[in-house]
């Protein structure tokens, strides 16, 4: 049998399981790829909160992503939490040499609040990881972090999109799930617009919203999906993730990576 489309998360750990390189493991699987990780941060974290992050050196993260593509090989790279300057231009000179399409979550803070970004990296990010991106997949308060524009109205999105542009990626996903009514998020690469609505449903339960979309649409970029087409399906995956998402711990649960296996939804 010939290997399904190999996807490759450079991600934090979650040692809860909602979010970071489990959610994008989990979220890889369900979609019908085969995940692989390097891990760049280990967290101490559950439904309340981060208690801990430690990063791992730059040499054990170039050495893993190394160890993978030189032998394996990828179709598709997706980056989550990368906690400071040197990490984050690593990764940036890693994915430039790598002939795969790539998804950026430029991760700022925790579902609960908790600064998972160094200050001193955001520039960084700017300059070095955004425009190696095929994607990036900025949620409100990231790009207000990156740019300074700062979205309070679905009008916005599109002055929130082209600052983001400006720094280099082919594509932008504003993410406008915390603005009120549908969860509402705009794809551009500054000449299409492609303007994705979903219900919002009354569910506080959705912890690794963010990580399992960046990893889904990187599954579906690697079955050869079209940008548009790869966003459009990630996003209805991400919407069935979070109506089934379900308590775990004492705050935040995560959503449910697997609703789409326990239903028999199709993973294309």
């Amino acid at each position: 049998m010939s290997a399904p489309p190999r996807v490759l998360t450079v991600a934090g750990s979650d040692s809860g399981g909602g979010a970071g390189i489990q959610a994008d493991l989990k979220t890889m699987l369900a979609l019908g790829v085969h995940g692989m990780s390097v891990v760049t941060a280990v967290t101490a974290q559950n439904s309340l909160g981060v208690q801990g992050a430690w990063e791992l050196p730059v040499e054990a993260v170039r050495a893993q992503y190394r160890s993978v593509v030189d032998d394996i090989g990828v179709q598709a790279v997706k980056t989550g939490m990368l906690s400071s300057a040197e990490l984050v231009e690593a990764v940036a000179e890693l994915i430039a040499g790598t002939d795969a399409p790539a998804v950026v979550d430029p991760v700022g803070v925790s579902k609960h609040g908790d600064p998972l970004l160094a200050a001193s990296a955001l520039a960084s990010v700017r300059e070095r990881l955004l425009p190696v991106a095929t994607v990036a997949t900025p949620n409100l308060d990231e790009v207000a972090q990156l740019t300074g524009v700062r979205v309070e109205s679905e009008g916005q999105l599109k002055e929130a999109a082209a600052a983001v542009l400006s720094y280099g990626p082919r594509w932008v996903l504003v993410k406008g799930g915390h603005l009120p009514g549908d969860a509402v998020d705009l794809l551009t690469d500054g000449t299409e617009e492609h303007w994705l609505r979903a219900p919002r449903h009354d569910n506080r339960h959705t912890h690794g919203t963010g990580c399992t979309l960046a990893s889904a649409i990187a599954s579906q970029l690697a079955k050869g999906r079209t940008v548009p087409e790869a966003v459009a399906a990630a996003k209805e995956y991400v919407t069935g993730a979070v109506a089934a998402g379900f308590a775990l711990g004492g705050g935040i649960g995560p959503v449910d990576h697997a609703w789409a296996l326990r239903t028999g939804t199709p993973s294309a």
